[in-house]
């Protein structure tokens, strides 16, 4: 199954399958019954004839293309093309063959030469209409299901990805390398993810970057604003390719598109929220001229750009993040001041100060920080925890690893 539904809950997958396919098989059944109506001069009594005729194959069309739907072939239009020439061409050979045998008719291999010539012929037009149809509306109608179930529990998407098979070899800066196990990586990642669904949120995951080591850290690539969404202008160079695959998801999800450009240079995980102020670090990542940009962006948007200094951490998330009351908590050896954001309260533990807001009374935090969550908890907060060892060993936190569409 592929790894962009797999966290989808059940009941969510089988419907959008079920809803998209059918879409899809309803729109190449109609259009090829008008079309062979159209071939046939408009006469009222061959409609019946074609309808007959291309009623099993339709079926069996449905039946595949929902099977392929179930595992994830409508969340990209170049997975959608393929599964629709093999939903097409087999419900194409398996109706055909079942009207052979309807009709008495005993068959042979003179039959079965005859039932595949029918790909170039009269069931060409079905198979071409399946297949526009379920790369165009297949698409379409998949996200619709998905985001009309999600709209309802206003919007609470979270977009993830996968971590690359090189992810050892993300770059570190503050502090010192240390082997990572990617297989312990990804078991992590997956918790991480069901942390996420199981609170609520539904995830969409970016197209994986295999050879981008530090892709899993989707934060850096975009920053939400309501409905805006921010691309940024990766510090580190070798980041800047990983932008691309995440326009193409918030594109998908109807997001209106800003972007930061060089020689302006801003990451994400040095942009955090609290109400309408929006602190971004400036250091080794992220640059003047990328704060003025996203200052000249959100500002007409409602937002107050304040810029915090930070030497001490690679991003300014890294040092402090927000409680959902607006407290800002960080580990006071990390902030280089920490009187900028008013109310402040300091963590005993590094990777206390990091928090991804689940609802308005949870948080997320990494496992790591004991103290910080029980902490927290103390607050009237509950605090579901989540180890993410393998990620810490490139300056990761549970901030890094997904961007929340709310």
């Amino acid at each position: 199954m592929l790894s962009s539904v797999r966290h989808l809950p059940l009941p969510r997958r089988i419907v959008a399958s079920l809803v998209s396919s059918l879409a899809v098989v309803v729109v190449a059944h109609v259009a090829t019954v008008l079309a062979f109506f159209i071939s046939y001069d408009f006469a009222a009594s061959a409609i019946g004839r074609i309808n007959a005729y291309f009623a099993p194959s339709s079926f069996v069309t449905f039946v595949v293309l929902a099977a392929l739907a179930f595992i994830g072939v409508f969340t990209r239009w170049y997975l959608a093309l393929p599964a629709g020439l093999v939903a097409a061409v087999a419900g194409a050979l398996v109706g055909t063959t079942f009207s052979v045998v309807q009709t008495g008719a005993v068959l042979s291999a003179e039959w079965v030469v005859a039932v595949f010539g029918t790909l170039g012929g009269s069931n060409l037009f079905f198979v071409v209409a399946l297949v526009v149809s379920a790369a165009a509306l297949g698409l379409v109608a998949w996200h619709k299901v998905v985001e009309a179930r999600v709209g309802a529990r206003s919007r609470r998407i979270a977009l993830i990805r996968l971590p690359a098979s090189n992810l050892a070899e993300g770059e570190v800066t503050h502090i010192e390398r240390s082997p990572v196990d990617p297989d312990l990586a990804d078991e992590q990642w997956d918790a991480y993810v069901a942390a996420l669904t199981d609170n609520g949120w539904t995830t969409v995951e970016v197209h994986p970057a295999p050879d981008m080591a530090d892709s899993v850290f989707v934060e850096d690539a975009v920053v939400l604003f309501g409905r805006t969404a921010v691309l940024t202008s990766p510090g580190a160079e070798s980041r800047r390719g990983e932008v691309a695959d995440v326009e193409t998801t918030v594109r998908e999800l109807g997001l209106r598109i800003e972007r930061i450009t060089l020689p302006g240079t801003l990451d994400g995980g040095d942009v955090l929220k609290v109400g309408t102020t929006v602190y971004v670090g400036r250091g080794g990542r992220t640059n003047a001229e990328g704060i003025r940009q996203l200052r000249a962006i959100v500002a007409p948007l409602g937002y107050t750009v304040v810029a915090v200094p930070i030497t001490k951490v690679l991003h300014l998330k890294s040092a402090v993040t927000a409680l959902p009351d607006g407290t800002v908590i960080g580990y006071p050896p990390l902030v280089d001041d920490p009187s900028i954001f008013g109310r402040f309260l300091a963590m005993p533990e590094e990777a206390g100060a990091h928090v991804v807001e689940l609802a308005a009374d949870t948080v997320l935090m990494a496992a790591s920080a004991p103290q910080s969550a029980q902490l927290i908890r103390e607050l009237g907060y509950t605090v579901v925890t989540v180890d993410i060892s393998e990620f810490e060993k490139l300056e990761g936190c549970v901030t890094c690893l997904s961007v929340r569409v709310r």
